[in-house]
């Protein structure tokens, strides 16, 4: 099955099918009513059994049939929804879920999905739940009591593999089905394996085994495989050799029959498929309507195509080789003076700045990927916290790219733990505080210039500055004196504190005191930031401010000592030349007055122990960064200029060194360190 042309396919469309089943039937369990969304979801898992019996995983098959089963029920007004239905629906889409993904990794896909099955079936015959038990049916033990006996282990053959075999035939070759078992003591099965296919290699050819090659090389199975064997020798004289290996304790051979419907097969699940393919378009026909032109009747072809991440990832990486070389040739064009070569490389750069958007654009997903998972964990924590939470979520067609996609995901569901679990109040409390009994939840996503800011917004408790205050100062993050000069918002911030919790008791729901500081080294990680903002009785708001990509960034060219820097353009707040003489010294610390407030120097020839070259004269430049409310000035022997750059990582060797986030090629082939700006206003 790892070598069907359909699995890609059916991987994709079986997760979309998935995550509509999980939105449509959080919209039945608030309208149980609604026929239209029952048809829905019907239509779904009818699509989805009919690919997944094509692709022949029969447990995903069997579960998504007693749910639409159960759909069937309901569609006929035999059955009514209920909240408990709704309970075992979803503890199926989690299961159907799972084996997708067991299916993604290389897996088979199977799983045992009895009880749900016996719970579904339950369902449809309007029994009560709590009487269901998980005893496998006689009809699910006569077919495993077969499978024991000896059943063909290669049933579903494709075309290839058939063709060989007909041609091994007329050829005078014979195929032989090989049950082979291992002796229980085997201590290296993937060994023994391997010296079993050694041998059978060496007196024909192995047209497939059950297990897999791969599944054998890994040691997933128990004792017996399986091997499919083209060979002229015959049965007894392939055992003896086969037996010669130590710790094999039996080995059958037997002659493999070709049925008529073996060789039919090939072209009858083309056919089966071309049906399904049929059925799924005729069901998302819905769907299909947008695409027709109501002038003239005439369907417009499709203008997406599905592209492999992986190949994405490749094309990035050579543009990003395009990036480095052309910042070379403008160096060169430039030293040279060569009209025709600069008008060229100008020429050159236009272009490569139009390719450099589409391809970002190309890798920008919208957040809705991310978001798409929340609906359903609010109503679970819902339920099991005992609150109302109404969630609404706006923006999630917002894009990000892909590489930010990946890390943002787990941030997002501790900060909506948080929400759940800290934040919005039960019921009772909420009624004695004059409040609606259900809470509200937002989650925004929207565009602000270079950055994507996604907001985590509830009507909650809010935040008790006091008892953060307390926490601290117990905590040693701060002193008594420094508290009382700290803003409400510097006061938030302390929340995100290494190992820093204000529950009273600790939860599995948000993270058992763990606290907030992985949200925000993640999101640090990824180069944005968060602030909170907080009212006591009346909620809070978590802001993430995110860049749109992190792969090519926009920096500023700074020179310390002859060595070369790169500070991101999304930190700098402006760039200034000062005289020596306005340094001032607090706290045993170079700060100096800009625009009325006190900013701290770093000086990167100190940080980075950058060996003096050049005398200091009565001038430095400084650029001003900021952190959230921070600020700090970063002192420099002079500004380079403005460039894009491409982000290299500096690799697991290097990956930890101080206010370094990674570094780039220049035009010249320097290397420049790129400078990690919230690391060194820390």
């Amino acid at each position: 099955m790892e070598n069907n042309e359909y699995l890609e396919v059916f991987i994709e469309e079986s997760k979309e099918h998935i995550q509509s089943l999980n939105d449509q039937i959080l919209i039945l369990e608030n309208e149980p009513g609604n026929m239209d969304t029952v048809g829905e979801i019907f239509r779904s898992a009818h699509t989805l059994k009919g690919m997944a019996a094509t692709m022949g995983y029969q447990d995903l098959a069997d579960l998504t049939h007693k749910m639409e089963n159960v759909l069937d029920a309901v569609r006929n007004n035999k059955l009514s929804i209920n909240s408990d239905i709704i309970d075992v629906i979803f503890q199926a889409v989690d299961q159907l879920e799972g084996m997708v993904v067991d299916i993604a990794s290389g897996g088979d896909g199977s799983s045992d999905v009895q009880e749900l099955v016996h719970k579904l079936q339950a369902i449809e015959n309007n029994e009560d739940l709590s009487t269901v038990t998980a005893t496998p049916s006689a009809e699910v033990n006569s077919v495993q009591a077969t499978e024991k006996a000896g059943a063909n282990h290669f049933a579903k053959l494709d075309e290839f593999e058939l063709t060989i075999l007909n041609q091994s035939n007329e050829k005078g070759f014979t195929n032989y089905e090989l049950n082979i078992r291992l002796n229980e003591n085997c201590l290296l099965k993937a060994a023994r394996v391997y010296m079993v296919f050694e041998v059978l290699e060496q007196v024909g050819e192995v047209i497939k085994s059950d297990p897999t090659v791969q599944e054998l090389e890994e040691e997933n199975f128990d004792l017996a495989f399986h091997v499919l064997l083209v060979t002229k020798l015959d049965a007894e004289e392939i055992k003896q050799r086969i037996m010669k290996i130590s710790e094999i304790e039996e080995a059958i051979i037997s002659p493999f029959q070709l049925r008529k419907w073996d060789e039919g097969s090939s072209s009858e699940q083309q056919d089966t498929k071309a049906s399904e393919v049929s059925e799924s378009n005729e069901t998302q026909g819905e769907n299909k309507k947008a695409a027709t032109n109501s002038n003239n009747g005439k369907s417009v072809a499709s203008k997406t195509i599905r592209v492999n991440i992986d190949r994405l990832d490749g094309l990035m990486n050579l543009f990003e080789e395009l990036v480095i070389d052309r910042g070379r040739l403008e160096q060169i064009s430039a030293n040279l003076k060569h009209a025709e070569l600069q008008e060229t490389v100008e020429r050159m750069t236009r272009i490569s700045g139009d390719l450099q958007n589409i391809i970002l654009n190309m890798r920008m997903v919208p957040v809705e990927q991310v978001f798409n998972r929340f609906p359903r964990m609010v109503r679970q924590l819902s339920k099991d916290l005992g609150k109302k939470v109404n969630l609404e979520i706006i923006g999630a067609e917002t894009e990000l790219d892909r590489t930010v996609i990946d890390e943002i995901g787990d941030p997002l569901v501790h900060l909506i733990r948080n929400s759940l679990d800290h934040g919005i109040e039960t019921p009772d409390v909420r009624r004695e505080r004059g409040k609606d009994e259900e809470g509200s939840l937002l989650l925004k996503a929207y565009h602000s210039g270079n950055h994507v800011f996604i907001e985590i917004a509830d009507d909650g408790a809010g935040i008790n500055r006091q008892k953060v205050v307390n926490k601290a100062i117990s905590n040693q993050v701060i002193t008594a004196e420094e508290a009382n000069t700290l803003s409400d918002e510097q006061v938030f911030q302390l929340i995100m504190s290494s190992g820093f919790s204000t529950a009273d008791k600790i939860s599995d729901v948000s993270g058992r005191g763990v606290g907030l500081d992985v949200v925000k080294n993640t999101i640090e990680s990824l180069g944005g930031s968060i602030t909170i903002e907080s009212k006591e009785g009346e909620g809070s708001l978590f802001s993430i401010q995110l860049p749109l990509t992190l792969s090519i960034i926009s920096v500023l060219l700074v020179e310390v000592e002859k060595e070369k820097y790169a500070v991101p353009l999304s930190s700098i707040i402006e760039t200034a030349i000062i005289n020596r003489k306005e340094i001032l010294n607090a706290h045993n610390k170079k700060v100096i007055d800009f625009r009325g407030k006190v900013v701290p120097l770093i000086s990167l020839k100190e940080v980075f122990e950058v060996p003096e070259v050049e005398e200091e004269d009565d001038l430095c430049s400084v650029v001003i960064i900021r952190k959230g409310e921070k600020m700090a000035g970063l002192i420099v022997n002079k500004f380079i200029g403005q460039q894009e750059i491409v982000l290299k990582s500096l690799g697991d060797y290097l990956g930890d060194v101080f206010g370094i986030s990674g570094a780039t090629i220049l035009g010249d082939g320097q290397v420049a360190l790129i400078l990690d700006t919230n690391t060194l206003i820390n």
